[in-house]
């Protein structure tokens, strides 16, 4: 379609934003001029929020929304897509016109429909990855739900960054036959909310075990895609302050005693130590994983804060990371051991506000 076409469904779309945001953002509900949801995906939560009214183009227009946990963006063809979880455009617009009880254009000739059949994404790409995460589904109720339950963490909030895919391909090497397993799958983002990549953490359907902790009896149960360095996996808009390490567990379970911070994992040491840093950030906490590689990663990540000017905390767990302080030492101590290692500013802004 072209581009002044997409741009014109847009605009109809908001000119009945409300009734939009109604029909394919069904969790969400109305706040004063705004529609709150908890992400595009219409999960559950207030993160998210869409313009009801305004211009019909530029800062402020109607049917333009912004995912604060996950920081991504758009307008209502966004929404259409990511609730439908489209990809290909051609089913967005057609969508859009049956909601907007428009006629459908005439079929283009054959040659062109073949050429815009969808191809595949070459394997590990960003493409994939995007791919990967729009088929998934709301953690909400899921077996990915369950995993971080049972892992101690009980703080879901803007965790629009996470999903579920009940048969994610896994592959052990070049040689072996596919499998399918289920799987948590977190969205890699940049700074502006772009999707770069995808982290996959396979599950057991069994469930969850001492030995396992829930992940799949797989030999590599977590793996990346797509383009990684520099960009994480977000939880929450991060502004002058924000807290970075390595695991979506080890952030989560820091975050079940500050939940209001927001926090980014970079999803190894080496990726940690390259984070790209907001503009706006002053201060930023270091989730530090017990070892000699996330000491490097620690040590590094504080020499380039410091070069940008911003200050480096570094918050140590008790034990190997913070998920085993939360498990096996318990939420109380685990925010005890926090409330003492980060700003008395942020004690009052992090810890006891959100008492």
């Amino acid at each position: 379609m072209a581009r002044d076409n997409a741009s014109e469904l847009a605009r109809r779309l908001a000119r009945d934003a409300e009734a939009v945001c109604r029909h394919y953002l069904s969790n969400g509900r109305r706040q004063g001029r705004y529609w709150t949801v908890g992400d595009v995906r219409n999960t559950p939560g207030r993160s998210m929020f869409v313009r009801l009214s305004g211009p019909e183009s530029g800062p402020g227009a109607a049917g333009h929304w912004r995912d604060a946990a996950s920081a991504e963006h758009g307008d209502l063809l966004d929404v259409i897509r990511e609730s439908c979880c489209f990809t290909n455009f051609r089913d967005v617009a057609n969508e859009a016109r049956r909601f907007l009880s428009l006629p459908r254009p005439e079929p283009e000739p054959a040659p062109n429909r073949l050429r815009s059949r969808t191809s595949p994404a070459p394997l590990g790409s960003p493409e994939a990855a995007r791919r990967l995460f729009g088929v998934s589904q709301s953690i909400a109720g899921t077996l990915v739900e369950a995993y971080l339950r049972n892992r101690g963490i009980t703080a879901l909030h803007e965790t629009g960054s996470l999903r579920f895919h009940p048969r994610c391909y896994y592959r052990p090497d070049d040689h072996s036959a596919t499998e399918t397993w289920p799987a948590m799958i977190a969205a890699v983002t940049d700074l502006r909310g772009h999707l770069t990549g995808a982290h996959r953490t396979w599950l057991d359907p069994g469930g969850f075990s001492e030995t396992t902790l829930g992940k799949a009896l797989i030999d590599t149960p977590k793996r990346a895609m797509g383009d990684l360095l520099g960009h994480a996996v977000r939880f929450g808009l991060a502004g002058e302050v924000m807290a970075a390490g390595e695991g979506i567990e080890t952030m989560l379970s820091l975050r079940s005693v500050l939940p209001t911070m927001p926090m980014v994992a970079a999803l190894s040491a080496a990726h940690l130590s390259a984070i790209l840093l907001p503009d706006t950030l002053r201060r930023l906490y270091i989730a530090r994983d017990d070892d000699p590689a996330g000491d490097g990663a620690m040590a590094t990540l504080i020499d380039r804060a410091q070069e940008a000017g911003i200050e480096a905390i570094v918050i140590s767990p008790r034990l190997g990371d913070f998920n085993e302080d939360l498990r096996l030492l318990g939420f109380d101590a685990l925010r005890a051991a926090s409330r003492v290692q980060i700003a008395a500013q942020d004690v009052a802004r992090f810890i006891e506000l959100a008492a």
